[in-house]
């Protein structure tokens, strides 16, 4: 680690509260060991997990860093003595249990991809977490399939915006449901089939007279709550519904009769916790079938605004206000 500084900036959670609870912190550089790689940052997404960290609801696993942040794209600064993959220079971006909001960030290398040529380091600092978790719970799990009818609820957020391109690219017909017109507009301009406004309109009934009451094959939702319920009877007979988080509440009381008739499917998914093996295997996977299609243009983050480091307390407050469309990026 020679040439490198002794010490860096790093937004640190010293009390849970609100935006304001993100302080900047000078720390040591972090200690890199085995197969890891130490990235000097250049930019590092924002995502609800943060959030949910920040107001002490989401702590880190065991091991990971203390502080926020699950994706960054840099330059490798160094490397550990069992990594072989890439050397001091190489441009990344990479999925990181925590410690994203800093200067330096450390992960082991089999987690990081090549940065995408036609992606700059804050647009590629926009793709881990997002294609991570829409590969991993769309195409994984959900076992999504060319020429199925495919819901994935928040299409304007960072989830929503890759879930309905990647959900297009592999031949899906792609359903979602955004709040206002604009969003909405902005949604099919993407690629979605039909936008639905939830604020004006029932997503369950919008669905079921978009498919002659078929229903959907796929749901991705992020909502929970009252949307269990409203999911089982957007889906189709068979249909499968992947949760991966749930902003309105994680406890409802629900018709299992419902599930036993159309013989749905229910599952879900955390991906924070997850050892580096699997995520090993999600990236592999994009690398061989999605980062070809970063590179063709046809698939790109959408951004909707960058703050620099030290103004990560804006950047929450800007997601707070859930009136971003795609992904907000701290820059260093």
């Amino acid at each position: 680690m020679t040439n490198l500084p002794e010490t860096m900036t790093a937004i640190a959670i010293p009390e849970p509260g609100g935006p304001e609870a993100l302080v900047p912190e000078t720390r040591p550089l972090p200690e890199i060991s085995g197969s890891e790689i130490l990235i000097r940052v250049k930019a590092a997404g924002v995502n609800r997990p943060d959030v949910f960290q920040r107001q002490g609801a989401y702590p880190p696993p065991p091991e990971a860093s203390d502080l926020p942040g699950l994706e960054v794209a840099g330059e490798v600064a160094a490397v550990g003595p069992d990594a072989s993959r890439f050397k001091v220079g190489d441009a990344v971006t990479a999925l990181t249990p925590g410690g994203g909001y800093a200067e330096f960030c450390k992960v082991e290398e089999t987690n990081a991809l090549p940065k995408p040529e036609a992606l700059s380091f804050t647009e590629a600092a926009a793709v881990p977490e997002t294609f991570f978790t829409v590969w991993s719970n769309v195409f994984d799990r959900g076992g999504l399939r060319a020429g199925e009818r495919f819901l994935v609820h928040g299409g304007t957020s960072g989830i929503g915006t890759t879930a309905i391109q990647l959900a297009k690219a592999f031949g899906a017909t792609v359903f979602t449901t955004a709040g206002g017109a604009e969003k909405c507009a902005f949604c099919e301009k993407l690629g979605a089939d039909l936008a639905i406004d939830y604020r004006s309109q029932d997503f369950v009934e919008a669905v079921r007279n978009a498919t002659d009451k078929a229903g959907v094959d796929l749901i991705l939702d992020m909502v929970g709550g009252d949307y269990v319920a409203r999911n089982w009877k957007a889906a189709a007979v068979g249909g499968r519904i992947v949760q991966i988080a749930t902003l309105h509440g994680a406890t409802e009381t629900i018709d299992f009769r419902v599930l036993m008739a159309k013989r749905l499917t229910h599952t879900g998914s955390t991906l924070r916790p997850r050892n580096t093996a699997f995520k090993a295997s999600i990236a592999a996977a994009l690398e061989e079938k999605v980062w070809p299609l970063i590179e063709a243009g046809k698939v790109k983050p959408v951004m909707d605004s960058t703050f620099a480091l030290t103004d990560a307390a804006k950047a929450h407050a800007r997601m707070e206000s859930s009136g971003h469309i795609g992904k907000i990026v701290l820059t260093v």
